[in-house]
C-alpha cells in the first residue's frame, strides 16, 4: 500500500506567517510521531535558513488547523524546539526564531576559523591583552615557573552581531604578532601561524557550569544560565605548549560534535 503524506492546503494561511511558504505536511502512515516530523520540518526550515532569526510563527490554533493535526500535536513540536534553543516563546509577543545553535567539530582549529567557515559573521571585542604573572594553572599548562611573564589575552567572540564566547588564553611572552589589531580582525591561530607557529596537536577538556552575574552580562544570559567550559593546550610540532585556553560558551548557542568509531 502507497503511503499517503498529507500537506497542507486546506485552511489559508494568516498574512505575515513566515511557516505559509514552507511545505510542511506529515505521514500519517509512518510509525514516527506526528509532532517529530513537524518539529524536524521546522527544524530544517530555521537550517536553511527559510525561517530566519527573528520571525515570528503562527498561531498554533492555525497551524494545526492547516496541517489537520491537534493542538497539543503542534504544541509539543514546537515545545521540542524551544527545548533545543532554536525557538523562544515571548509573552505578549508569540513564538519566535532564534539563532541557530554554533555546531563545531572536535579538531584543532579556532572558533574564528569555524565560524566564518560556517558563514556565521565571527567578530571580535578585545577585553585585555597584556603580560602577567603566570597563574599556577597557567604556569603548569605552558611548562613555565609560576609568576613567570605570559601573555594573557582576553576576548569575546561574537557570532553574527551575537555573544556567543568569552576566551581567555595564556601563551610564552616570546611569541610576536599578538596586537589588539590582529586579535580583532582574525584567530589567534592564524596569528600563531604568521608568527612560524607550526601547530600539531592539543589536550582538551570540555565541561558546565551554570554564569556568574559578571559572565552573564557579558554573553547576553541570566546569572547562573547554563554555559559549556573547554579547557585547551595547545602544542606544536616540536612538543613544546604554545597555547592555554580557558573559554566559556552560551549553552544555548553551542556545542560540540563528536564522531565516535568502534575500536577494530
Amino acid at each position: 500500500m502507497a503511503l499517503r503524506r498529507d500537506y497542507a492546503h486546506r485552511v489559508p494561511s494568516p498574512e505575515g506567517d513566515p511557516t505559509a511558504s514552507l511545505r510542511l505536511g506529515v505521514d500519517r502512515n509512518s510509525p514516527v510521531p506526528l509532532y517529530f516530523q513537524l518539529s524536524r520540518q521546522l527544524e530544517s526550515a530555521i537550517a536553511q535558513g527559510s525561517l530566519t532569526p527573528g520571525s515570528l510563527l503562527g498561531n498554533e490554533i492555525d497551524l494545526a488547523a492547516r496541517l489537520g493535526l491537534s493542538r497539543p500535536t503542534v504544541r509539543q513540536a514546537i515545545q521540542a524546539l524551544v527545548d533545543k534553543g532554536l525557538l523562544v516563546r515571548r509573552r505578549g509577543v508569540g513564538t519566535q526564531v532564534v539563532q541557530s545553535r554554533v555546531r563545531r567539530p572536535l579538531e584543532l582549529s579556532s572558533l574564528y576559523e569555524d565560524l566564518h567557515t560556517a558563514g556565521r559573521g565571527p567578530a571580535t571585542r578585545v577585553l585585555s591583552n597584556a603580560l602577567v604573572p603566570a597563574s599556577p594553572e597557567a604556569a603548569a599548562a605552558l611548562g613555565v615557573a609560576p609568576g613567570e611573564e605570559v601573555r594573557r589575552v582576553e576576548r569575546l567572540r561574537l557570532a553574527d552581531g551575537e555573544p556567543l564566547a568569552y576566551l581567555c588564553n595564556h601563551l610564552p611572552a616570546r611569541l610576536p604578532g599578538l596586537d589588539d589589531a590582529g586579535l580583532r580582525e582574525g584567530s589567534l591561530y592564524a596569528l600563531l601561524r604568521g608568527a612560524g607557529v607550526t601547530l600539531h596537536s592539543a589536550r582538551q577538556r570540555i565541561g558546565a557550569r551554570s554564569a556568574t552575574r559578571t559572565e552573564g552580562a557579558l554573553l547576553g544570559e541570566s546569572a547562573r544560565a547554563p554555559l559549556l567550559t573547554m579547557e585547551r593546550t595547545a602544542f606544536d610540532d616540536t612538543g613544546r605548549p604554545v597555547e592555554f585556553g580557558a573559554h566559556l560558551f552560551r549553552a544555548s548557542r553551542y556545542s560540540f560534535d563528536f564522531q565516535l568509531l568502534v575500536r577494530p
